[in-house]
């Protein structure tokens, strides 16, 4: 895909345009609204998870080798989810087409994507990938970035109201819920945090779960994230923000707590703790330099793609919460301009997966 079709100037100028705020006292002041997505732009980001799901290789397995028997292709192993580089690429590739059909029903790839859909997430395929989950050795296979993918998945699926969605999300329950049952297993065994930039932060893994165990109204799991959350995080205070961002990182850990924290305390719960926890950001003048990639080719310095676009999601999401730190949304703008140009610059390191992590921060 050449850069001729890349996302344009005019969509970071539309979703970036100022509207006054309507009060006499404020005349001069103005606010910043945050990006959003065109269906013109869309009909261009749909080709990267198009492109991807049925795309075997190459492909990084993470699998646990326990004989010769468990040397088989990547569909074997994974009937479902066995395209996109690796099984948690596959599984929010899915997610990207669910969400922008949502977000654009009129898509032109409509059909396609929807064929695409029955075809991977199919009783029978769902039952091989549960068949995997099932192994001795595969226990904790994907956890728990893969897991809150597997989840957010399901979530997009139980809230799309249309016919076709009802029987993907039936198809694709089981394994929801083997997941879901290993989550409340798992967390109060997880005695601390793990706060990386990069697949197993704990922080970004317990907000989609959250998100989840609300749409589906979980219990027991909602429950179990909300006590995990405080007894991990109701503490912290002065998070090393300018130790950000690690070479590979690809999430904020300061910034995906606060957007954990933000959902599992009360409003006023959450600004004390917002207060002490990135005082910094106080400051109307506050500045964040989005993270720099310096070869777009190598899978990993392109990691730096998806923090700006996290760390956007979560700027987006805290200026939600509290609009008096509305000034972060203008640094969440800047995040995804410096990005979102090169999306669809051909490098499959980065396209196999980018276009999720734009989509969360464009469809916020």
């Amino acid at each position: 895909m050449q850069k001729t079709i890349l996302f344009t100037i005019a969509l970071v100028l539309f979703g970036c345009q100022q509207q006054p705020v309507d009060q006499s006292n404020k005349e001069n002041e103005q606010i910043i609204i945050p990006v959003t997505l065109t269906l013109e732009e869309a009909e261009r980001l749909v080709n990267l998870p198009l492109g991807c799901i049925d795309t075997e290789y190459p492909n990084k397995l993470n699998q646990v080798i326990s004989s010769d028997a468990d040397l088989q292709s990547p569909q074997e192993l994974h009937p479902a989810f066995y395209g996109c580089f690796d099984w948690h690429s596959a599984v929010h590739g899915h997610w990207s087409l669910v969400r922008l059909l949502k977000s654009f029903p009129e898509l032109e790839e409509r059909s396609v994507i929807i064929e695409g859909l029955k075809k991977h997430i199919s009783k029978e395929n769902i039952s091989g990938e549960m068949s995997y989950f099932e192994l001795e050795t595969s226990q904790g296979f994907e956890r728990m970035y893969g897991w809150a993918w597997l989840l957010k998945l399901s979530e997009e699926l139980h809230t799309w109201d249309v016919p076709e969605a009802k029987d993907l999300n039936e198809n694709l329950r089981p394994l929801s819920e083997l997941i879901a049952n290993r989550i409340v297993e798992f967390l109060p065994k997880l005695n601390y945090p793990i706060r990386v930039g990069t697949h197993t932060n704990t922080a970004f893994a317990l907000t989609m779960v959250h998100d989840y165990a609300i749409a589906v109204n979980n219990e027991e799991l909602l429950n179990v994230v909300n006590e995990r959350a405080r007894y991990y995080y109701e503490s912290d205070v002065n998070c090393p923000l300018s130790w950000e961002p690690s070479g590979y990182d690809f999430l904020s850990p300061c910034l995906e707590e606060a957007d954990l924290m933000r959902r599992v305390l009360s409003k006023s719960e959450f600004k004390s703790w917002f207060d002490a926890f990135l005082p910094q950001l106080t400051d109307t003048e506050f500045k964040l330099e989005p993270g720099i990639v310096s070869d777009r080719k190598d899978g990993h310095l392109v990691h730096l793609d998806g923090l700006n676009y996290s760390r956007a999601w979560c700027l987006y999401g805290i200026a939600e919460t509290l609009p008096e730190y509305s000034h972060l949304v203008d640094i969440g703008n800047e995040h995804i301009e410096h990005s979102l140009p090169s999306l669809t610059d051909g490098n499959y390191e980065g396209g196999h997966w980018l276009a999720s992590f734009a989509l969360m921060s464009l469809t916020h």
